[in-house]
């Protein structure tokens, strides 16, 4: 296979044999055993937040490897965790793990069939839900999944369905265990997982296709945690939000990472209430996906009257300090003069609002917007954005703080080799590579090359100092009718930095031209109408006034005018209606299911096209 440009981590990072193989079991045996008194998790307990020990995390994984085994769960059988990010979700996942039982997460968002799908094609023969609702999911399938014995709930219902266990009877099924109160029999049973045996099977939620299940071994993911440790250094002073679902490997190998370093991780109450918890909870360290910081920047830029004259004027100083500062040099004489100031009214307040004690951010799961990066950066806000996939456990390539190039997603960590394929894919080879696909063995002959490539789907390109900017998604290229390739991300992203524009998508393959997809950031919108006297009555009403749609059409043609001609949308919709995880038009990392939009909104994108239309702007409600 000829590559076009090829770097490896051995020319910029640690040897690929200084890696040690390992298993998640020690990990979890070691930290227990070094930090037993030290706070593992803070949990809100509806009333208060709460903290559960490293050493008391040790008790509770025992008890759920006992009960494990009193249910005659063998080492190698199925058991699926249905939930949102909680205490009994690691709890479940590290007694799993110690059993040598193979835990399959499925996200709490997806619908029944979609859960019935994972459980019948992994065979799970027991699954841990989190809530009467989520349970109520699985009792409208379970008729159909003969396979599935056991149903354990950590939040009792008020009525329980027969068969099911709390999450306190489950437990109690596991005191029978020598390895509850025997530090040597727990031991022992640690000792017996092997670095190449399936730790986890994880469903891809991908764009397009069913999803697949991802067989990641303990030496997967523990070569993957020793690598990022020789870029990211985190202790026992950390501390860290836990908010992504743990059913995606970036927070899981995250959490597993900070786990084995003794910091304290704490779990958000809700995605709704990661703003308020993240100035609660004041963390160090916190992993999230590019949307986080996208609705940060647009909350703090689009205000109006003279807070909003403030805000962009330091932003302008800031992105002047900024430049200077990437590029090695230091800023002029005027920029650093009145840094200070805008620091001191704008960047402080918005350093306060993420915790005031944040070292890094790490960003993952989509691209994010350099200029975004850069308005973080410039605030005294480091974000270190990454790349990986499910298939890599997940890090393939991170920036940090010491080698750091905004734009790009970082050099190649420890023991990986990344290639771009003659096509522009890029190809990665390492441990963290996927044993394969569940049950898919030419799925995964088809993703992985003899030799040891695993073909990612994205496009990406190496500079000279081994720095890999991911250009776009290689199914999600749009052709249009005149043979004209358009990478549609680079596009959607400069967009997201317009305060009207919440989430775009780009739209027009074998199309004569392109059009776009908005949906606005009403908010702002809504702003912006009242403050020019117009009249509505709601979302429907203000996106069908022709000023709105003047509106838009000069905001897209101002961020396109560098853009080339054919990249430039010549339609464009507006709708009423987020994309979200819950409609099936977002993966549970925000991104866009392009075909899936493509699909529901058909009819609409083919009015586009009629000859016959002249509007340029329309309110098309879906």
């Amino acid at each position: 296979m000829d590559a076009t440009a090829t770097a490896s981590a051995s020319n910029y990072a640690a040897n690929p044999a200084d890696l040690p193989s390992g298993t998640l079991t020690k990990l979890f045996h070691g930290s227990t055993e070094r930090n037993r008194s030290r706070s593992a998790f803070r949990y809100f307990n509806g009333a208060a937040w709460q903290d559960i020990t490293y050493g008391e995390a040790r008790r509770l994984a025992a008890r759920v490897t006992g009960a494990l085994k009193e249910l005659d769960l063998e080492r190698g059988e199925r058991v699926a965790i249905l939930s949102e990010n909680r205490p009994e979700w690691a709890l479940s996942d590290y007694g799993c793990l110690v059993a040598g039982v193979v835990d399959v997460p499925i996200y709490a968002t997806l619908t029944p069939d979609q859960i019935a799908y994972i459980l019948e094609d992994s065979g799970a023969r027991l699954i841990f839900c989190s809530t009467p609702e989520q349970l109520a999911k699985v009792e409208r399938i379970r008729s159909g999944l003969p396979e599935l014995s056991h149903v354990v709930v950590f939040d009792s219902p008020e009525t329980r369905p027969e068969g099911v266990l709390t999450w306190d009877e489950f437990l109690a099924k596991g005191d029978g265990w020598d390895g509850v109160a025997d530090d040597a029999v727990f031991s022992e049973e640690v000792e017996r997982a092997a670095p190449d045996q399936v730790a986890t099977i994880l469903y891809t939620s991908g764009t397009t296709g069913d999803p697949k299940g991802v067989m990641l071994t303990h030496d997967n993911l523990f070569s993957n945690i020793e690598a990022t440790s020789r870029l990211l250094s985190m202790g026992t002073d950390d501390s860290t939000l836990s908010f992504l679902p743990l059913s995606h490997v970036f927070q899981r190998m995250v959490d597993y990472y900070l786990f084995g370093s003794g910091v304290l991780i704490a779990y958000a109450r809700s995605i709704d209430t990661v703003a308020e918890d993240l100035r609660t909870i004041r963390p160090t360290i916190v992993v999230s996906v590019p949307r986080l910081y996208e609705k940060v920047h647009a909350k703090v830029t689009e205000a109006g009257g003279l807070k909003g004259q403030l805000v962009q004027w330091a932003k302008s100083v800031g992105e002047r300090w900024a430049d200077a500062r990437l590029e090695g040099r230091t800023p002029d004489l005027s920029v650093r003069l009145q840094y200070p100031l805008a620091n001191a009214l704008v960047f402080k307040k918005l350093r306060e609002g993420v915790g005031g004690r944040l070292k890094f951010f790490v960003s993952g799961g989509a691209p994010l917007s350099p200029e975004i990066n850069k308005f973080f950066y410039s605030a005294g806000i480091l974000i270190l954005e990454g790349y990986g996939l499910t298939e890599t456990s997940p890090v393939t390539n991170v920036n940090t703080p010491e080698a750091l190039k905004i734009g790009t997603v970082g050099r190649p960590v420890p023991g990986t080799e990344i290639r771009i394929a003659e096509d522009g894919e890029i190809l990665v080879r390492g441990r963290q590579v996927m044993k394969g696909y569940f049950n898919r063995p030419e799925a995964t002959a088809e993703a992985i090359t003899e030799d040891g490539w695993f073909h990612t789907g994205d496009i990406g390109e190496l500079d000279a100092e081994g720095f890999l900017r991911i250009t776009d998604r290689k199914k999600d290229l749009i052709v249009t009718a005149g043979g004209k390739n358009v990478a549609p991300q680079p596009i959607e992203g400069r967009l997201k930095e317009n305060r009207f524009i919440d989430q775009p998508v780009l739209v027009g393959d074998r199309r004569k031209f392109l059009s776009l997809l908005v949906v606005p950031s009403f908010e702002t919108l809504e702003s912006w109408a009242r403050d020019k006297g117009l009249s509505f009555s709601g979302r429907r009403e203000l996106l069908e006034r022709e000023e709105v749609h003047r509106l838009f059409e000069n905001e897209v043609a101002r961020e396109m005018k560098e853009y080339a001609r054919v990249e430039v949308p010549k339609k464009i919709v507006l709708l009423d209606e987020e994309f979200t995880i819950e409609d099936g038009s977002l993966t549970p990392t925000q991104k866009v299911k392009r075909r899936v939009v493509e699909e529901r909104l058909g009819e609409v994108i083919d009015s586009l096209y009629d000859e016959g239309r002249r509007d340029q702007t329309v309110f098309l409600p879906w």
